[in-house]
């Protein structure tokens, strides 16, 4: 049989996996890796028009559908702040939360990532090993950030840096991180305010799977 010259040999669909998060540092984060690395994945990280947590589970449910894989990442230091706030006797954020973490459990394609107090936990296991609590980035989590990334700063400018953007600078140090990382555990609600957790080493974990 003659064959036909025009033919050609159909592409392996593409795996998707999707990223919600709560912060323009987490994208422009995943950004810069999406781009720095050659992944035969399509990386998209999403911002919700509106970032109260139902807003972003919603958003994880949607993407699910598409998605081979939804990571949720969530700074824990919002969800404790408005924990704070709240009126005496409504519905507080760590409790709906507590809600929507269950939910997801029922939904093997998203993955919760939590970061305690925040991403900068993560950047900061990239230097050291520490499981110490910080109730907010400021002042105490960054003062110590500073000490190994002394021009730190929560900008796009920072952080897409032509010469050096975040990832570029921190991706010598990615197995120390998600080595200090996986020592603390999983996210644990009763240690919420005892210890520090970063989950990101999931997301690195997780791809070298599906690239298998």
């Amino acid at each position: 049989m003659r064959k036909n010259k025009n033919f050609r040999q159909p592409k392996r669909s593409e795996s998707v996996i999707s990223f919600v998060v709560d912060g323009k540092c987490e994208y422009w984060y995943l950004q810069k890796w999406k781009e720095c690395e050659n992944l035969k994945i399509n990386l998209k990280p999403k911002l919700p028009k509106t970032k109260d947590l139902k807003s972003q589970f919603n958003l994880a449910v949607e993407l699910s559908e598409e998605s081979e894989k939804v990571f949720w990442v969530i700074d824990f230091d919002t969800i404790l702040e408005e924990t704070r706030k709240a009126a005496k006797g409504t519905k507080t954020t760590l409790q709906e939360f507590q809600e929507l973490y269950d939910e997801c459990t029922k939904n093997e394609k998203i993955v919760i990532i939590v970061n305690n107090p925040c991403l900068e936990y993560w950047f900061l296991l990239h230097f050291k090993s520490t499981s110490k609590f910080y109730a907010t980035y400021e002042p105490n989590l960054k003062k110590d950030l500073q000490k190994f990334l002394s021009d730190y700063e929560k900008t796009e400018k920072y952080y897409k840096n032509q010469r050096l953007n975040i990832y570029e600078r921190l991706k010598p140090n990615l197995q120390t991180a998600i080595s200090n990382s996986e020592k603390l555990g999983e996210f644990d609600f009763s240690k919420i305010q005892v210890e520090g957790i970063a989950e990101m080493y999931k997301i690195f974990n997780e791809l070298k799977i599906v690239e298998k």
